[in-house]
C-alpha cells in the first residue's frame, strides 16, 4: 500500500525475558520480607576499552557526564541516567536504562583514531533487577560474593558469578540490585532467583 506507514523495527523486538514477565510478577513476595524480580529491557550498553593515562581514555572520559571510574567496583554516574561500570583496568561498560541513540556515535568520535575500542553491546546482555528487603538474602543463596551492606556498598558493581554463571552485579540502592547476565543466560538467572525467592512466601511474621 502506497500510504502505509513504515513499521518501527523496535516494536518487533523481544527482550530475553519477555516471555517470563508474568512468572516474575507472580513470584513477587510482599511484606517486610518482600522481594521482587523484573527485567529492565532494551538498555543501551556500550563496551569501552581505553588505557588509563592515555589520550583515548582522557577523550572518552571528557564526553561522559561523570567521566570513567578509576578502580574496581567503582561506578561513575547514576542508575537512572547514564552510568559507567568498571570491568577491568582498561575495560568499562556504559549503561543507560533508556535508549541513548547518540551515545555510540559520541564515544566513537571521542575515540577517533586512538588505540582502544567502542562497541555497541546492547543486545549482548539484559538487566535483571532484584529488589526488596529480602533481596540480599536471595543473593546470599545464589552467589559466592559477599553482599553484606558494609562490603557491597550502594553504587558498587563487580564481575562475579550467580548460579555459576558470569554476571555483572550492581547495587543501585539500599534494597535494589541489577544483575546483568549475557542474554543467553538470562532465563537461567531468572529461574534461579525466582526459586530462591520462594521460601519468603512462607516466612512467619509476628
Amino acid at each position: 500500500m502506497a500510504n502505509a506507514k513504515p513499521v518501527d523495527p523496535r516494536a518487533l523486538r523481544e527482550s530475553p525475558l519477555q516471555h517470563l514477565a508474568t512468572d516474575m510478577e507472580a513470584a513477587e513476595v510482599l511484606g517486610p520480607q518482600g522481594v521482587a524480580v523484573r527485567e529492565v529491557p532494551f538498555a543501551t550498553m556500550i563496551g569501552i576499552r581505553a588505557t588509563p593515562g592515555g589520550s583515548a581514555h582522557a577523550s572518552i572520559a571528557a564526553v561522559l557526564p561523570d567521566g570513567l571510574p578509576s578502580a574496581v567496583g567503582q561506578v561513575a554516574g547514576a542508575p537512572d541516567a547514564l552510568a559507567v561500570l568498571w570491568n577491568s583496568p582498561d575495560e568499562f561498560l556504559a549503561v543507560s536504562v533508556t535508549e541513548h541513540p547518540t551515545l555510540l556515535a559520541t564515544l566513537e568520535a571521542a575515540l577517533g583514531d586512538e588505540r582502544g575500542h567502542v562497541v555497541d553491546l546492547s543486545s549482548n546482555r539484559t538487566i535483571v533487577e532484584l529488589s526488596g528487603p529480602a533481596a540480599v538474602s536471595v543473593l546470599r543463596k545464589t552467589t559466592p560474593t559477599d553482599v553484606h551492606p558494609s562490603v557491597f556498598t550502594i553504587n558498587r558493581a563487580i564481575t562475579t558469578t550467580l548460579a555459576r554463571t558470569p554476571v555483572l552485579m550492581w547495587r543501585t540502592d539500599e534494597t535494589t540490585w541489577r544483575i546483568m547476565p549475557r542474554a543467553s543466560f538470562a532465563e537461567h538467572i531468572a529461574f534461579v532467583l525466582m526459586d530462591a525467592m520462594h521460601e519468603f512466601n512462607h516466612v512467619l511474621i509476628d
